[in-house]
């Protein structure tokens, strides 16, 4: 039985599940994505609408009248459109512009219409079914077009973009391609279930994963991108008809890069105002905005995002994939930069098994255009584990933003006070960021040893971050009672390097997730 998967044809067994044609064909998927399932490709090209005439003046877009009486018009357009490419604009007068001619089965007309500006209709110029034209109208008149009979005057379609090119074409101007605009409506109203149990039947089109490709202007706002995906897996936020939108990093900045129009399968990151540090992915065309940064193209897996709804993950894929050495070894990235012909320079702790806690350019974009990468190796024992809680979303986005860990795999903090002796360990703020820090997930009774306590805003020193390596009862690792301190998480390795760090040194951090072993 044949199937596609991903664009690709794959020969399955009879009674294949979802799960099995993604099994069999070793398809891209993350557990707990979403997948898209088309019956097939009749029933896409069966919904679309819309249809861009391409020619040397520009395109010209039309949609397709949707009514009983035009059903056989449309349906001989979406059959033959082919036919009227690489043929000349057959005339043009001031009313109208015709194309073709083809052969169709019609019975013509002989009665006179009246015809509005934007309409497109078919003619059997001479009343001959061999001579079957599209006309575009230009403005209002009458006129006797031989148009199919029982049809609404031959109205298939009306203009509904490039009215401009239209006037301006004449009888040198030759088609150049007729193409459906895929819409996100379309897909939306061609796709059967996304559970992995259903049974695939011949002809169906199945898709498991988005393909980017980044744009190498924007090199920053990429890395913005690739900070959203983990485990391959990207969630969305929110959606519209227009895009999705993907908001975890919602206020992080970047500036303004490569600015283009927002066609269908662009991915943008407002770059300033509401919502900055936003990635969208426009499911329709809109117009070009200062505020948004081209950042990547989907590529392929489009389908997926049309149907994608919030709280969705989505199994995602980049071309060229992210270069992030961050928590490799110095071995592990020798041989991945070997892989891609990119030169290594190790600093720091250069043994094999170091941990690879920076690189130098940070951004994909950059590596790959500079040909080389400088990374930096701590002792694995050097690297201090942590996990963060849910239990308090604004102090642990502020402890995120201001270590990076929001967009890398390692964080960095800066020891403010460092008293192996009395147990405590504290690190510089942001007094910036950290404005707005309420109080939440407050210690009762006791603070454990390793929880991570953060100042809030009822005391001065607000956003100052610390840890203590006993259990307290008596106030937190910042030295403010317990009612001023946030536990935003604990230390869950590593613990005893805390005892090497001195005042001024930096402490680098890596945040573990429940599904990081996944």
């Amino acid at each position: 039985m044949l199937i596609k998967i991903n664009g690709e044809d794959v020969d399955i067994p009879e009674g294949s599940t979802i799960k099995d044609a993604i099994e069999i064909s070793n398809a891209p998927y993350k557990k707990g994505s979403i997948v898209c399932l088309i019956k097939g490709e009749s029933e896409i090209q069966s919904n679309i609408l819309k249809y861009k005439i391409k020619t040397p003046k520009g395109s010209i877009l039309i949609e397709l009248e949707v009514s009983e009486k035009s059903q056989p018009l449309t349906d001989f357009f979406k059959e033959n459109y082919s036919q009227f490419i690489s043929n000349n604009v057959r005339w043009e007068t001031s009313n109208e512009v015709a194309i073709g001619p083809v052969s169709s089965n019609f019975e013509p007309s002989h009665d006179e219409f009246a015809y509005f500006d934007n309409e497109v209709l078919i003619s059997l110029s001479g009343f001959s079914a061999e001579a079957t034209h599209i006309i575009f109208v230009k403005d209002d008149h009458r006129n006797v077009y031989g148009v199919p009979k029982y049809s609404d005057r031959g109205v298939f379609a009306r203009v509904i973009g490039g009215r401009k090119t239209l006037f301006s074409l004449t009888d040198d101007d030759e088609i150049l391609a007729i193409e459906p605009v895929i819409e996100r409506s379309t897909v939306r109203e061609s796709t059967g279930g996304s559970n992995l149990d259903e049974v695939l039947e011949e002809g169906n089109q199945l898709f498991t994963y988005v393909l980017f490709e980044p744009n190498f202007n924007s090199p920053k706002s990429v890395e913005h991108l690739f900070s959203l995906i983990r485990n391959d897996k990207i969630e969305v936020s929110f959606e519209s008809n227009s895009f999705v939108g993907f908001y975890e990093l919602t206020g992080l900045t970047k500036e303004k890069e490569e600015i283009t129009e927002r066609k269908r399968g662009t991915v943008t990151l407002r770059n300033d105002g509401f919502g900055k540090g936003r990635v969208y992915i426009y499911r329709e065309d809109r117009v070009r905005a200062e505020t948004h940064t081209n950042l990547a193209t989907v590529k392929q897996g489009m389908e997926l995002f049309d149907i994608a709804k919030e709280g969705d993950f989505v199994t995602v894929r980049s071309s060229p994939d992210r270069i992030m050495l961050m928590m490799m070894t110095q071995k592990e990235a020798e041989e991945k930069l070997a892989s891609l012909g990119i030169k290594h320079i190790r600093t720091g702790n250069e043994d094999d098994d170091a941990i690879v806690v920076t690189q130098e350019p940070e951004s994909t974009v950059g590596i790959i255009e500079a040909g080389e990468v400088t990374t930096f190796g701590l002792a694995s024992d050097e690297l201090l584990k942590v996990k963060l809680t849910d239990k308090a979303p604004r102090t642990r986005w502020y402890l995120e933003k201001i270590t990076g860990l929001a967009e890398k795999p390692v964080g960095t903090l800066k020891v403010y006070f460092a008293v192996p002796d009395m147990n405590m360990f504290m690190f510089n703020g942001d007094n910036d960021e950290s404005k707005g820090l309420i109080p939440e997930n407050n210690p009762t009774d006791i603070m454990k040893a390793g929880e991570i306590g953060v100042t809030n805003m009822s005391k001065k020193n607000v956003g100052l971050i610390g840890i203590r390596t006993i259990d307290t009862t008596d106030f937190g690792p910042t030295g403010e009672p317990f009612s001023a301190t946030n536990i935003v998480g604990e230390v869950v390795g590593n613990i005893e390097g805390l005892n090497k760090l001195k005042d001024g040194s930096t402490l680098y951090i890596h945040e573990v997730y429940d599904d990081e072993e996944e």
